[in-house]
């Protein structure tokens, strides 16, 4: 018998100062079998940070990720169906991240875990002509205290500004900052 993904709920109160992003979201979230909740909470984080004012030009939502290998993390799809935002987290190989920035105007990462360092020093060159992609890293000690926050039903708030990001929840707070790698054009 397969096991099943657990079902996570998250309240999102999201501040963005830098991008004047003031907004509420209510999130469910399958957290899949092979998936860590250290994962997970990188994945609400690739979400606050990637959000779009409205949904003008489509939601972004989360799609299957690990269940399906042609899909990212989290995607935004505008009205007429076209790809406007891919945004994966982890560290993805040169050849998926090819395939995403010929398929979306925007590609992002956000990269975690302690081999960021191995991964990237492979892939830089290989995706350097890629001006459509974003590359953030997440410190592995962010990725663990806000992995530490993961309930089966949340509540956090996020404040942005200056590139620093204060996730709290009620009990606890954290700061995280992801260093930009690469950063897209303009």
């Amino acid at each position: 018998m397969a096991l099943k993904a657990t079902i996570y709920k998250a309240q999102l109160q999201i501040a963005d100062v830098d991008r004047g992003l003031y907004a509420d979201h209510a999130l469910t979230l399958a957290l899949h079998p092979s998936e860590t909740e250290e994962r997970l909470a990188v994945r609400l984080l690739a979400f606050a940070l990637r959000v779009p004012h409205d949904d003008a030009a489509g939601a972004l939502q989360f799609a299957r990720g690990l269940s399906d290998a042609d899909e990212p993390d989290l995607w935004q799809h505008d009205l007429t169906g076209r790809l406007v935002q891919w945004v994966e987290v982890g560290q993805p190989d040169a050849r998926r991240l090819g395939r995403a920035c010929g398929r979306a105007d925007h590609v992002s990462i956000l990269a975690y875990g302690p081999a960021v360092p191995i991964w990237w020093a492979g892939l830089a060159d290989k995706v350097a002509r890629h001006p459509n992609l974003a590359v953030d890293q997440l410190a592995p000690a962010h990725a663990r205290a806000l992995a530490a926050m993961v309930r089966r039903s949340m509540s956090w708030q996020l404040t942005m500004q200056d590139g620093a990001v204060w996730v709290a929840d009620g009990e606890q707070s954290v700061e995280v900052v992801p260093v930009a790698l690469k950063v897209a054009a303009p």
